[in-house]
């Protein structure tokens, strides 16, 4: 996949967990973290989640809003967000519509099997909709920290 970095970010218009449509574009003038997770639930993704969760107020103060996207239907998403206590959106992406649009819909191996899923990425779009840096594989631990480092450093 190509480099992301320098574009503007590829547009889309997915269903949050209360199945109302969220369009990227509405975020112009707020820095966005996108993240791209493969599964509500999994141990995981809940770590990730939850490490954005606590970190949430210091993104929110450098004007930062937090998009977390997986295949998992909207239903789910809220049990997800429920769970956990999450303060942010979640979008359902159940055609992987996003995921594709960011290079991130990939071949998978798990215990020898190949299928198709999704690489846990994160996307760093300011301001005026570009994106500004990219986490491609990322490993969860320390991740959100990195993430938020980022964020500080846009102008």
């Amino acid at each position: 996949m190509a480099e992301l970095t320098g574009q503007p970010a590829p547009i889309f218009m997915l269903p949050d967990q209360n199945g109302e449509m969220v369009n990227i574009e509405d975020f112009k003038g707020k820095n966005v973290v996108l993240y791209f997770y493969p599964k509500d639930m999994t141990p995981g993704c809940t770590t990730e989640a939850c490490d954005f969760r606590d970190q949430y107020s210091e993104f929110s103060k450098w004007n930062t809003v937090i998009l977390g996207i997986s295949p998992d239907p909207a239903a789910r998403h809220q049990k997800f967000i429920e769970k956990h206590e999450l303060p942010f959106t979640l979008l359902a992406d159940e055609e992987h519509e996003a995921a594709e649009l960011y290079g991130v819909w990939a071949l998978k191996k798990n215990f020898g099997k190949e299928y198709m899923g999704i690489e846990r990425s994160t996307f760093l779009i300011n301001k005026d909709g570009m994106v500004v840096k990219e986490w491609r594989k990322v490993r969860v631990k320390g991740h959100v920290e990195e993430t938020l480092e980022a964020v500080k450093e846009l102008k």
